[in-house]
């Protein structure tokens, strides 16, 4: 799993941006992740661990959300 840092998180638009901590482009990150991750949110500067899906459109995001 990739260990990152949440660079933001919009509710009212139900998405946000993680920072990877190894380098890399940010990962986008759906409000739906964070619900099926059962996580009460995402806060700025909030270091999590997360896996990269591409779905049918060839658009990265990130999944399996934890804590870190």
């Amino acid at each position: 799993m990739t260990v990152g840092t949440v660079k933001f998180f919009n509710y009212d638009r139900g998405y946000g941006f993680i920072f990877n901590d190894a380098g890399g482009a940010d990962a986008f990150v759906h409000i739906t992740a964070v619900e099926t991750a059962g996580l009460p949110g995402l806060n700025k500067d909030q270091r999590v661990s997360y896996e990269l899906e591409t779905d049918a459109r060839g658009k990265t995001s990130a999944i399996n959300l934890q804590a870190a």
